[in-house]
């Protein structure tokens, strides 16, 4: 009788030290075929000189592609307007007449009207979204700052035309009653006063317009006020406040200084809202090709108006050149802006560091 000694070895019955001794064959098989079983090749990353001369390639594509429709824009502004601007030359830009029947253009009304419209835009959106965005940051409660900074921004997705047609039916006709009528007996034979409020009391002008311009692009600029107030780091802000410094100080003297570049992109881009803006405009400018007066109540014309409502009907020759001069006026005026404030910011970035 043998005895567990007497056996030889079944190489069947090895077991790990994780595998259990009583397990069956069946049981064994599966655990040495899962150990034979080669894991999966890692996958290699994809980087490499190739994929970067690749994607180098499609951004300098992108880039190009933006400068060339850009300069495609002022070529093709500069072939339909030339017909004007080999007729009128700059004297276009001083000329107050619109008369297409006799056909003489003059820009002079609509680049005022343009130019007005959008200064008193930004007399009264930058304080306001200012003080908008300063609220949000650094004295509105917690649970005040989300429903109110969302209420701000829904502001933006108003369709243009409604803020015109709103402008029109209603906010005219209060301007004119509890506004411009009170300021003209106020004014009545004052010198310059009198003459900026001049004109018929019906709430349609400049004032009107820069006034809805004002009100469509403070959710632009309040928005980005307070992304870039909010980038300041708290420790900086925590400190003047640990020195004794007031709300006012925090910001004039810590948090404006540190984000005066995002500040001023954020008021350039009202000012370009402003100046481009069509529908609005259309509805409370008046719509008059002329210039009688500088009052603020006096009824105008815009660049964007007048291509509004003239472009379509407007005959091949020196008309429709005309509007193509004013959209290149436009056009003009746009870069212009947006190189002083490159300029801008560039001298303040020189005198970073120095004493003031």
């Amino acid at each position: 009788m043998s005895t567990p000694l007497d056996r030889a070895p079944d190489p069947e019955r090895h077991v790990s030290s994780t595998f259990p001794a009583g397990a069956s064959p069946l049981d064994r098989s599966a655990e040495r075929a899962r150990t034979q079983v080669t894991p999966p090749p890692a996958k290699r990353p994809r980087s490499g000189p190739a994929t970067d001369r690749i994607f180098g390639w499609a951004a300098k594509g992108a880039a190009l592609l933006t400068l060339a429709m850009l300069i495609g824009i002022l070529l093709s502004l500069l072939f339909g307007a030339w017909p004007a601007i080999a007729k009128f030359g700059l004297g276009f830009l001083t000329s107050s007449t619109w008369d297409p029947v006799k056909d003489e253009y003059g820009g002079l009304v609509m680049i005022y009207g343009t130019l007005a419209t959008s200064v008193i835009a930004l007399l009264i959106a930058v304080p306001v979204s200012f003080g908008i965005a300063l609220f949000l940051t650094e004295m509105s409660p917690a649970w005040l700052k989300r429903p109110l900074g969302t209420a701000i921004e829904l502001l933006a997705a108003v369709p243009s035309i409604v803020y015109g047609m709103w402008g029109l039916l209603v906010f005219g006709p209060i301007l004119s009653t509890y506004v411009q009528q009170p300021l003209q007996k106020l004014f009545e034979g004052v010198p310059y006063l009198g003459a900026l409020v001049a004109g018929p009391p019906v709430g349609i002008g400049i004032l009107s317009a820069g006034i809805i311009l004002a009100i469509m692009i403070i959710p632009f600029i309040a928005s980005v006020m307070r992304d870039v107030f909010e980038v300041t780091p708290p420790l900086l802000k925590e400190s003047a406040y640990g020195l004794g410094s007031t709300t006012w100080e925090v910001v004039s003297k810590v948090v404006l200084p540190y984000t005066k570049a995002g500040v001023i992109g954020g008021i350039m881009l009202g000012l370009g809202r402003a100046l481009g803006e069509t529908m609005a405009v259309t509805f409370v400018i008046g719509n008059t090709n002329q210039l009688n007066s500088l009052s603020l109540f006096e009824p105008a014309n815009s660049i964007t108006s007048v291509l509004a409502n003239e472009f379509a009907e407007a005959g091949a020759g020196l008309h429709q050149a005309s509007l193509m001069y004013l959209g290149l006026v436009l056009f003009f005026i746009t870069f212009v802006v947006l190189s002083l404030s490159k300029l801008l910011l560039a001298r303040m970035r020189k005198s970073e560091g120095t004493k003031s």
